[in-house]
């Protein structure tokens, strides 16, 4: 379980450095949309960096065989 839970760690890491940018230009971040703002950036990026971070620390309690 060591590489999914790396797996999960670093892709919470580069959702939350995508949203460090995104604060700072929305449009870079959020291309493909018509409208890009903060609070879109915000909304993506930051469910997603909280989704895979629960999910790094729900795959700690699997026991490995």
């Amino acid at each position: 379980m060591y590489y999914p839970r790396l797996m999960c760690l670093l892709l919470s890491l580069a959702s939350i450095l995508f949203l460090l940018i995104g604060l700072l230009r929305p449009w870079l971040m959020l291309w493909w949309e018509d409208v890009q703002n903060r609070k879109k950036v915000i909304k993506v990026y930051g469910a997603v960096a909280i989704f895979f971070y629960l999910i790094y620390w729900c795959l700690w309690f699997i026991p490995t065989v």
